[in-house]
């Protein structure tokens, strides 16, 4: 099949039986242009099937496009594309697109995407920071380009922020299950070592704390290797000396691995478990979580990306969302061994 060539601006003008200037400008100052002659310009366009190329267009404006980009870890996690969503629905109605990458959650990988959609003078650059450092985008946010920061806070960089209250979030799991005579609960992750870990680690341990439980490294499973199986995770701890009577995980990958751990251990609902991330089953399956609105989370940020887009030199902004509990029932189980018959 032969390709045809694509219009150009100029065959548009000669179709339209106006200037090339003209045409440009319907396209840009659509205002400045006479109804009448924005209506040939439009039906010729249509005709000739043509579309405007507008990175070239932001380009002679010496600036972004109406293109936003976000740079997310990897397609499977289901946070990431609720987040995406809030983000599109939200440029959508101010006009904006996105294009989303991924980094498949590695430092290398977050550089090299980042310099990809930056060649493309994205409007703006969203992401959830992968690496410890993200000082190589100064650069490009002196020369006006807004970076936004979602769920994670940027490092060595000075950059808008949203985030969740991670560590109100687990300290308030924690004391409710404290509350119910709880003693011997596990904290499990994978990753451990990016922000939002280490801020529920600290909720955690705080909660502890107040119930008297200062050492609790006995019941703590922290890895940063995403190939490890979660659920062999959650059953190295069920398989402990100490076993725990409870659970918290901090993700939704490790509370799913967590079920399928009781499961196979047939553990009949003896353990408590508390799952930071709400996911699609939850309530099917009665699984009490820390929650949170992941399509707010997105909107706000993409709200800071046009802020900031208009603004340059506005104030930075840190942004905090809340989390809440919702109580399912596997987070309201007491002590095995305090069970009334």
């Amino acid at each position: 099949m032969a390709v045809q060539q694509r219009a150009t601006l100029d065959d548009v003008a000669r179709l339209a039986g106006v200037s090339s200037k003209t045409v440009s400008r319907v396209f840009t100052q659509r205002e400045l242009v006479a109804a009448q002659t924005v209506e040939r310009v439009l039906t010729a366009a249509k005709r000739l099937r043509f579309r405007p190329n507008t990175l070239a267009q932001g380009l002679r404006r010496g600036g972004g496009t109406k293109t936003v980009g976000f740079i997310i870890g990897e397609l499977g996690n289901p946070f990431y594309y609720k987040v995406a969503a809030g983000i599109e629905k939200e440029l959508s109605a101010h006009g904006f697109s996105l294009v989303v990458a991924t980094t498949d959650d590695t430092e290398e990988g977050e550089g090299r995407v980042a310099d990809a959609l930056l060649s493309q003078r994205v409007g703006a650059l969203l992401l959830i920071p992968v690496s410890d450092d993200q000082s190589y985008l100064e650069g490009e946010r002196q020369l006006g380009t807004p970076v936004i920061a979602i769920d994670r806070p940027a490092r060595s960089l000075v950059a808008d922020s949203i985030v969740l209250d991670n560590r109100t979030g687990v300290l308030e799991a924690t004391r409710r299950l404290t509350a119910r005579g709880h003693r011997r609960i596990a904290y499990v992750c994978n990753p451990a070592s990016v922000y939002t870990q280490s801020e529920r680690l600290a909720g955690y341990r705080q909660g502890m704390a107040e119930a008297g439980v200062v050492d609790t490294s006995r019941w703590e499973m922290l890895r940063d290797d995403l190939d490890l199986d979660p659920t062999v995770m959650v059953r190295a701890v069920l398989d402990g000396p100490d076993r725990p009577t409870a659970i918290i995980t901090g993700n939704n990958r490790m509370t799913i691995g967590a079920l399928r751990a009781m499961r196979e251990l047939d553990d009949q609902g003896r353990t408590a478990l508390i799952g930071f991330d709400d996911f699609d089953t939850g309530d099917v399956l009665g699984v009490t979580v820390v929650s949170y609105d992941p399509l707010e989370l997105g909107r706000r940020a993409a709200r800071l990306a046009i802020e900031r887009i208009a603004d340059p030199a506005g104030f930075t902004q840190q942004i905090t969302l809340p989390t809440w509990i919702i109580e399912r029932g596997t987070g309201e189980r007491p002590p095995a061994g305090e069970r009334t018959a």
